[in-house]
């Protein structure tokens, strides 16, 4: 299965929340490969902590292999790989983990009939080894998006199960820009016609995942004032409504990820040892982690209530 990450906005917390799955549907049992698509800043590499690629590599990425200048993108094995010794234990009965990482000299490209082509080829070798691969776009109406959905129309891919998955923070700009991408003008939807694309098939595919999410309730904001816990609640249930009224609302929700000091000062993935061990992330971040995978990686595309708001 292909699952698309996109966002309107930088910031959204798409790159980190969507290694994060990887990372959890490969500890899950399932063979993963994480293909780096962000044209202008391929931070992938810096997530998994394979340091030597924080900004993509400068060796075959994916953009040299679209752009026909390498006939192969390279590989990196994340658990045998990673800089970070904690991704270097590959827990019991877990899948592979790959990334294909981009180009760190890189940036937007428009694409032509042998990128598309390219980039066909690409996904059907990695559908056929892989579980899941999960492939992070560029935010906003990218290039990469439109290759992708170039690529997707064609009937060589017609029985590929694939899936966009559109990220935002919980916050008023976010559900608006959300919204814009998928819906307004030249936003996933027009430009999946555009291609010919069902649009049945197209809106079904589509969910959205909130990250950094307060939860006016939570034991995390104990300290807070009741007159500043009644404000976020009424904040909260504003936001709620908007969302739905915007098409963002939890009809069309895949889940949601709290607000995690770690994601917010060191965006990294979160093993059981931050939680269990080292005690800095809080297991709310791992659970929702988990749901994602698993939401993400069914044939339906459940959508699921949104945890912690």
């Amino acid at each position: 299965m292909l699952i698309f990450a996109t966002s309107d906005k930088g910031g959204t917390g798409r790159s980190v929340t969507s290694c994060n799955l990887a990372y959890r549907r490969a500890v899950q049992g399932g063979n993963v490969c994480y293909v780096d698509f962000d044209f202008g800043s391929p931070t992938a590499g810096a997530i998994f902590s394979l340091d030597e690629m924080v900004h993509g590599t400068f060796g075959k990425g994916v953009h040299d292999y679209l752009q026909g200048l390498a006939s192969e993108p390279e590989r990196h094995l994340v658990w045998a790989e990673s800089d970070r010794e904690e991704l270097r234990v590959r827990p019991d009965g877990a899948g592979e983990l790959v990334l294909l990482p981009g180009d760190a000299d890189g940036g937007e490209f428009p694409g032509d009939e042998s990128t598309v082509r390219r980039c066909v080829d690409l996904f059907l070798r990695l559908e056929a080894e892989f579980d899941l691969i999960i492939v992070d776009l560029s935010a906003g109406r990218s290039h990469a998006t439109e290759i992708v959905m170039a690529a997707t129309s064609r009937p060589e891919l017609e029985a590929v199960p694939w899936r966009w998955i559109v990220f935002h923070r919980w916050t008023k700009q976010h559900v608006l820009a959300a919204h814009s991408l998928v819906y307004g003008e030249r936003g996933l939807i027009d430009t999946g016609l555009a291609w010919r694309h069902n649009e049945t098939r197209l809106r079904n595919s589509i969910r959205f995942v909130r990250t950094a999410v307060v939860n006016p309730d939570g034991p995390e904001l104990a300290g807070l004032k009741s007159t500043q816990v009644r404000w976020l609640r009424r904040i909260n249930a504003d936001l709620h409504q908007m969302a739905a009224g915007q098409g963002v609302g939890r009809m069309n929700l895949l889940g949601s990820v709290p607000l995690d000091p770690v994601l917010q000062w060191r965006e990294q993935i979160i093993t059981d040892a931050d939680t269990a061990t080292l005690d800095i992330a809080n297991q709310r971040t791992v659970n929702a982690f988990n749901e994602l995978a698993k939401g993400a990686s069914e044939e339906a595309f459940t959508p699921r209530f949104d945890v912690g708001a």
